[in-house]
């Protein structure tokens, strides 16, 4: 039993009470930083549209996500509707800007997609779009434990996590996987309709250091525990890129996992916003990349295609 493992089974204890806290808060929603207040529990809806269940657009095993996360069979994906921020340029607007999609689960049926996960081999159970459904979560979560789960769970969110809430998570989330989206309080309020997410997601990242510290990987190359950052590049903001890889240098630890994607293309509402009506330019991705090396940055997510091909079954064949 490794150490993030007996640190889990420590803070078990407190599970029910931390759920029944987390649970009463859906009664005037403060989940997340929008605060809409209100009663989810009697079926309204707020800014992410979902009530009392969450919704599962899809799960399954992920060959697409960070190589400590993918394992030998993938990650075990589930993909929550609906979603806390509104980014016009959203890649999956399909669920996170149609809260009716997929299917409402209660936390037994959300249990049941996490054992089977394991069941297919799947390297740890990854929560997509997590935040406002974070007592579902906790509860169904709290079931798999008891029914035998033992994979790491991977917090995979946008940043825009209220650390009251991070806190209730103590000891049920092995990595924590954030993106940094914006910097300054206008790109925020602009493409996200969230002017505090900058404030929000640095106040976010320390506190999920501070629960997980940075990432622990194994002998198989498997993350098992810590903090992997994301940040997507975007066409123009280099500047924004700059700062925020400078906040966490200063401020988190340089021995984050980072990975600094490249692969942003305008879809969902991007065309109605013609500075991101374009994809970035190679040079304004490696100067990002190039800047993360002169901070002093030496985990950075390198894309392995020949990997992600073998996980297809695409990889060449004799």
């Amino acid at each position: 039993m490794d150490r993030g493992e007996k640190k889990r089974n420590t803070d078990q204890d407190s599970w029910p009470e931390r759920i029944r806290q987390a649970t009463a808060r859906l009664e005037h929603c403060d989940l997340c930083p929008r605060g809409c207040g209100v009663n989810r529990l009697a079926g309204e809806t707020g800014f992410c549209g979902i009530g009392a269940l969450a919704r599962v657009a899809s799960w399954g095993p992920h060959p697409g996500e960070e190589s400590v996360l993918v394992g030998g069979k993938g990650s075990g994906a589930i993909f929550f509707s609906g979603c806390n921020l509104g980014c016009v340029f959203c890649q999956n607007a399909e669920i996170s800007a149609d809260p009716a999609s997929g299917q409402e689960m209660d936390s037994e049926a959300l249990a049941g997609i996490m054992l089977d996960l394991a069941s297919q081999g799947c390297a740890n159970i990854n929560l997509v779009t997590p935040s406002h459904v974070v007592p579902q979560i906790m509860a169904a979560l709290a079931l798999a434990r008891k029914s035998g789960l033992t994979l790491p769970v991977v917090y995979n969110s946008s940043g825009y996590d209220g650390t009251d809430t991070l806190e209730l998570l103590q000891g049920m989330v092995d990595v924590y996987m954030p993106d940094t989206k914006f910097w300054t309080r206008d790109s925020a309020g602009r493409y996200l309709g969230a002017p505090d997410y900058p404030r929000v997601m640095r106040r976010a990242l320390a506190a999920m250091l501070g629960q997980v510290g940075d990432l622990v990987v194994d002998e198989r190359g498997r993350a098992v525990r810590g903090l992997l950052v994301r940040h997507l590049v975007m066409p123009g903001l280099g500047e924004e890129s700059r700062a925020i890889l400078a906040f966490i240098a200063r401020e988190i630890s340089s021995r984050t996992w980072l990975n600094l994607m490249d692969q942003y293309h305008p879809c969902h509402r991007a065309a109605a916003f013609p500075e991101l009506d374009r994809t970035p330019d190679p040079r304004e991705i490696e100067q990002v990349r190039a800047h993360a090396r002169h901070l002093g940055f030496d985990r950075i997510e390198e894309r392995d295609l020949g990997r992600l091909l073998a996980l297809l079954g695409l990889g060449a064949r004799e």
